[in-house]
């Protein structure tokens, strides 16, 4: 199901009010008061403007929605820091209520920075909050209840040079490949500002259960670090329950931007039997080892697409390069996996 209704009106659900049960329908939508404002309230919003390639929405199950001008739809309020394409914040929508998504998955926010490479994102006009019994409704509200506990499983981490530098395409062919060795797998992404068939690609792959931080309750991990790390340990918890062999954990974006990627990290930290640096660039694996201090077990993504660029990055960094996307590569990626997963059947 797509949408639902308040007493008047039908509205597109984005994906990040998936946790939620608002496709029923049993809410109403009125305006609130500017200082009762918050990230992660739930949000309606007009489609507003002439339509571009960004016009979609993702819905609940993954799917890619086409957006009309005059269209209604419930997303979040939150903030997005992409390095190459946008950067926006719900704390400086202005009093004329007007907004974007700031991504399809419904992060709602006004835009302050867009590449020019970018269409225009989808412009929206605020018509109230979510609201049952004249209490508004936030991601919060929705977070399934779970026992604290701890995960022991050994942890593959994705971390990439920038966004867009190949991580959930990486931690697909790894998640394959762990699957296929035996391995029950959780895949899970624990910051970015991402959309669900990010997550949903892990599944499709072969990971026994599949989270993100959503789940936790955020619509982006752009928030202060200890709001962070209290939803990081929920999702750690949720990890445990689901009794993985190994956790196939990726950190969206780069650890050096605000999307707490070096908290992700250190909360993984001990656990941690492989590490895969996704690099856009053969230099910007240098600037990531020299800045962050990771020292990976092999490096991937759009760097190493030709021959020239796996040579360029072993000889500035003497680590093993590998294209995942070729198909020649796997045997040397099972290789390297069979040394830090020895349960493995490879």
């Amino acid at each position: 199901m797509t949408s639902g209704k308040d007493r008047n009106n039908r509205y597109f659900l984005t994906s990040v009010t998936r946790i939620s049960n608002l496709v029923d329908g049993d809410f109403d939508v009125r305006p609130m008061a500017r200082q009762a404002w918050a990230d992660g309230d739930y949000v309606a919003a007009r489609v507003t403007g002439r339509p571009s390639a960004l016009y979609k929405i993702e819905i609940s199950n993954g799917r890619m929605v086409d957006m009309m001008e005059g269209d209604l739809v419930i997303g979040a309020f939150g903030k997005r820091a992409a390095t190459l394409e946008g950067v926006g914040d719900w704390e400086v929508i202005g009093n004329d209520g007007r907004m974007h998504a700031l991504t399809g998955a419904g992060l709602f926010g006004k835009a302050t920075s867009t590449s020019l490479l970018l269409p225009r994102l989808i412009g929206l006009q605020y018509r109230g909050h979510v609201l049952r019994a004249d209490e508004k409704q936030t991601m919060q509200s929705f977070v399934a209840p779970i026992e604290p506990a701890q995960c022991t499983a050994p942890v593959i981490l994705m971390v990439g040079t920038s966004m867009s530098a190949g991580k959930t395409t990486a931690g697909r062919v790894i998640v394959h490949e762990l699957h296929n060795a035996g391995l029950r797998v959780v895949g899970a992404k624990f910051t970015g500002a991402g959309r669900y068939r990010d997550t949903l690609s892990y599944g499709d792959a072969g990971a026994e259960a599949i989270l993100d931080f959503v789940d936790a309750g955020l619509p982006s991990t752009v928030v202060p670090e200890a709001r962070f790390k209290e939803a990081m340990q929920y999702m750690l918890s949720r990890a445990a329950a689901a009794k993985p062999d190994v956790l196939l954990a990726e950190a969206g974006a780069s650890p050096m931007e605000p999307y707490n990627g070096a908290a992700a990290i250190e909360a993984l930290s001990e656990h941690v039997a492989f590490v895969v640096l996704c690099a856009s660039d053969p230099y910007a694996v240098v600037g990531v080892q020299t800045a962050f201090g990771l020292e990976p077990d092999v490096i991937t993504g759009p760097a190493t697409n030709t021959t020239a660029g796996i040579a360029l990055i072993e000889k500035l960094t003497g680590l093993p390069a590998l294209n995942l996307m070729d198909p020649d590569s796997l045997p040397a990626l099972r290789e390297l996996l069979a040394k830090a997963l020895p349960d493995a059947k490879f």
